[in-house]
């Protein structure tokens, strides 16, 4: 692990694969910041040169990896995860980095837009506190750690949850449980982080595969009440699942971080579930 510099306080840590590096669009740096490439694939040699930053190879795939070694590599005390596509907005990034130097908060959770503009979803205008009720449909890219903090709690991303791994969603709201129930504390935030495309891994629905994804981070989060949240989600978002006809499976559904059980294993709420 890199010792934070005392020159840096912000690290932008994006996450890309060697094919994909290229898009990367850089914001205007601060004296302050310092960007990181975690690349993942390829050869280094084929690597873009990109002057302003700090290229990191991340052996193996998914980017879950990625963003743990982002967490180990920052210099900044505050952490923003990014991705390839996205256009970070720096003056909503220092906004946020003052709001946690001033509440004290490990996380702040920031807002997206479109290429249009338009919020990508529906955003409290509210600060609110972070709970695992209403953190589910976070993006990595809105989130601003202070690493300070979540370091000292050992909270990491689960590598079995994200792109790049068989269940490729859920690892946000999984980091954000995980920090939560390590007793530090976030919160929404009214400000915009960044522009994204319309279209990300959350935006499937109807598969197999996705259902089944959504149906281990929930039961990862939840615990033995996972059955509960699992029917919750259903009655909420049915029509996009494919239907009342997908609940049955959906409700039987106790996938683990990769491993199925018919009937989900009875384990203390809030605990960590390990495959």
């Amino acid at each position: 692990m890199i010792s934070m510099s005392h020159g840096i306080n912000l690290t932008i840590a994006y996450s890309t694969l060697a094919t994909r590096a290229s898009n990367i669009c850089l914001p205007q740096l601060g004296a302050n910041t310092e960007v990181l490439v975690c690349v993942q694939g390829g050869d280094v040699s084929s690597y873009p040169n990109l002057a302003e930053a700090r290229i990191i190879p991340v052996p193996g795939l998914g980017v879950a990896k990625s963003r743990n070694v982002s967490m180990d590599q920052a210099r900044g005390r505050y952490l923003l995860f990014c991705d390839d596509d996205v256009v970070v907005n720096l003056p909503g990034i220092e906004e946020a980095v003052r709001y946690l130097e001033n509440c004290g908060r490990a996380l702040a959770l920031g807002q997206g837009v479109g290429p249009n503009g338009f919020a990508r979803k529906s955003y409290s205008r509210a600060v609110q506190r972070l709970t695992r009720l209403n953190s589910a449909k976070a993006a990595t890219y809105e989130m601003l750690i202070d690493l300070n903090q979540v370091r000292a709690a050992g909270v990491r991303f689960d590598e079995q949850f994200g792109a790049g791994a068989e269940l490729y969603l859920g690892d946000e709201y999984v980091f954000i449980a995980d920090l939560l129930d390590s007793g530090l504390a976030g919160d929404a935030i009214p400000v915009v982080f960044g522009t994204h495309p319309d279209e990300s891994s959350g935006s499937r629905w109807g598969t197999a595969e996705d259902m089944r994804a959504r149906a281990a981070a929930i039961n990862r989060v939840f615990g033995r009440w996972s059955f509960w949240a699992r029917l919750a989600f259903g009655l909420k978002n049915w029509s996009k699942m494919g239907g009342w006809q997908a609940m049955p499976a959906f409700l039987a559904d106790g996938t683990r971080s990769g491993v199925v059980d018919v009937v989900p294993r009875m384990v203390e709420a809030g605990a960590r579930v390990e495959p």
